[in-house]
């Protein structure tokens, strides 16, 4: 089958179409014809030779951690899913792919509305939000903030905690993402010198709780502006967390997880940007656009 591989780690350029082996499904386990794939700052660390001890990067890697497309083989014990089902879901590697293996019960049925380059960029993102809002219980009446709030992971965020009950959402963004970031729910701030006094001028009875997608000085920032900081969470500034006495984010990828965020997007209240679709073959330039830090939405990419 045709993937996006590396045989080596290095830049978006280690990131080459080849053919590499069909993964097969075993006990447990279905295979699923990959429509489309979401591109994840953990599939550029990946490339760059990452991972948690638990992974074993043997080449040829295939990165990719969610995806959707059409089951076509069922392992032995699985229920509840049939060859010809459209699914999305999540695994850790090989979605960048013709085909990809996961868990039965890392899968979930996909709306007949939602577009494919929609449902391959709507776990990922989708479960980080839930997992971090979650862990900060946010909830009716919360003044939330959000850093980086016009990127993938930012765009959830937002709309997750305006359906939870959130009063106000104040997102931090550049001024020509404030009109998105108005159309989704939020209350736009720049970010830069200054962000704590213009996000006090916008929330002066305060800040409930604050997600940090953006770095150690968002993170500072919500030091200050948070009385308590267990309401605080960060996704890429664990150093700076640890010192800052911020807890740590647990992990919590779960079915159950996915199947509330698709019960919210047939209920209207989350929408995904696509800001690109790549095809499979230009999965180096996805990378090199995903590292860029800016844009608003998600990238994908999209598989014959």
């Amino acid at each position: 089958m045709k993937a996006a591989a590396l045989f080596s780690f290095g830049g978006p350029e280690v990131l080459t179409l080849a053919d590499v082996p069909e993964p097969q499904a075993g006990p447990g386990q279905v295979r699923v014809r990959v429509r489309a794939a979401g591109v994840q700052h953990f599939d550029t660390g990946i490339r760059q030779g990452w991972a948690p001890p638990s992974i074993d990067l043997g080449f040829p890697v295939v990165p990719g951690n969610e995806f959707a497309g059409v089951v076509d083989r069922v392992g032995e014990g699985v229920t509840g899913f049939a060859e010809g089902d459209e699914v999305l879901g999540y695994t850790t590697l090989g979605s960048y792919a013709e085909y990809v293996v996961a868990p039965a019960d890392q899968i979930a049925h996909k709306p007949a509305s939602m577009p494919w380059d929609v449902a391959g960029g709507f776990s990922a993102n989708g479960q980080g939000a839930h997992l971090c809002l979650g862990e900060m219980k946010v909830g009716p009446g919360d003044t939330v903030l959000i850093h980086a709030a016009a990127g993938a992971l930012g765009t959830f965020s937002v709309q997750l905690a305006r359906a939870w009950g959130a009063t106000t959402v104040i997102g931090t963004a550049s001024e020509a993402n404030h009109d998105y970031l108005r159309s989704i729910g939020a209350v736009p701030v720049a970010y830069g010198e200054g962000l704590v006094e213009r996000v006090r001028a916008v929330a002066p009875n305060g800040v409930d709780a604050a997600m940090d997608n953006a770095g150690p000085d968002a993170l500072r920032a919500s030091v200050e502006l948070v009385k308590d900081k267990n309401r605080i969470r960060t996704m890429i500034s664990d150093e700076a967390a640890e010192e800052l006495g911020v807890p740590a984010l647990g992990p919590g990828r779960s079915v159950e997880r996915l199947l509330e965020l698709i019960r919210l997007y047939e209920q209207g209240s989350i929408r995904i940007h696509i800001r690109n679709a790549h095809p499979l073959a230009r999965a180096a330039e996805a990378h090199r656009e995903l590292e860029t830090g800016h844009g608003r939405g998600k990238l994908v990419l999209t598989v014959d």
